[in-house]
């Protein structure tokens, strides 16, 4: 990572902590069309500002579907999302969203994809330029500016996603399982620089993953989902064990009594969903 990053990231946005970014999920039900299948059914969730959320399940229990409703990507037939007090019925430049797969546009470059957000916001050309250069320069990708997508690695297109969300200074990143198609060493290297991200930006985070060791590597709080209709299992704040990062100050972290303990505690909620704990 950078070491221009608190510049990057910091540069044009006034936010402090605990200003904006507050999502609150009041009685969630969502079914995709059958009434008699809830993906999701009743579920309440708050999260404050600043939190890096993880959401983590087996598959089919509802945690891409909150991030969609959460995005306003899709609404829920029953009860309401809200996000710093208003009401979610469109997406909207307070959130940015990050995939499993980079969904970048393959005709614009590197910079275009970037400057795409800032561009449709109404952002003079000289802004963007800057807000490009600031970025891309901050997730190693400064050389590549002008590249287009297809001559990128998957580690490359991720990073160029991770600034795309982040060029419109949103206060709230979804991100889900955005690194679960790469392989490990890259994972683990993008996996401490959002944790640096998140530290300088101030954003509220919730990430989706299927990873326990990762959850608990990023999140400062592990929300534990299971079941059909999906629910919560478990809500766990756990302060963030990828405060400190490197290689092995991260051994040494997951090899940690502490670490092992909510693993094996996660786990075990997973594997018997019939259990819901406090």
């Amino acid at each position: 990572m950078s070491p221009s990053v608190k510049e990057a990231v910091g540069a044009g946005t006034s936010r402090g902590p605990g200003t904006v970014g507050r999502i609150s999920l009041a009685g969630i039900v969502h079914s995709y069309g059958r009434e008699d299948a809830p993906v999701i059914d009743g579920l309440s969730l708050a999260i404050e500002p600043g939190e890096f959320v993880c959401l983590v399940g087996p598959s089919g229990c509802g945690k891409t579907t909150l991030l969609k409703l959460i995005a306003g990507f899709e609404f829920p037939e029953g009860g309401q999302v809200v996000v710093d007090g208003a009401t979610v019925d469109r997406p909207g430049g307070d959130r940015a969203v990050v995939f499993q797969h980079s969904n970048l546009f393959p005709w614009l470059s590197v910079r275009g994809n970037v400057e795409l957000g800032p561009k449709l916001a109404g952002t003079g050309r000289a802004e963007r330029r800057e807000i490009s250069d600031r970025l891309l320069e901050m997730v190693g990708l400064g050389d590549a500016a002008e590249k287009k997508i297809w001559e990128l690695s998957g580690g490359m297109q991720q990073r160029c996603s991770i600034a795309r969300a982040l060029a419109t200074d949103p206060s709230i990143i979804l991100m889900d399982e955005p690194f679960g198609a790469l392989d490990a060493i890259t994972r683990e290297r993008l996996q401490d620089e959002i944790l640096e991200i998140w530290r300088e930006s101030r954003s509220t985070i919730v990430f989706v993953t299927h990873g326990v060791d990762e959850a608990l590597y990023l999140g400062t709080r592990v929300v534990v989902m299971g079941g059909q209709p999906g629910r919560i299992l478990l809500d766990l704040p756990i302060g963030s064990f990828g405060a400190e990062t490197g290689g092995d100050v991260r051994r040494s972290i997951r090899d940690s009594t502490a670490f092992l303990d909510l693993k094996r505690k996660v786990r075990d909620t997973i594997g018997n969903p019939g259990k819901e704990e406090d």
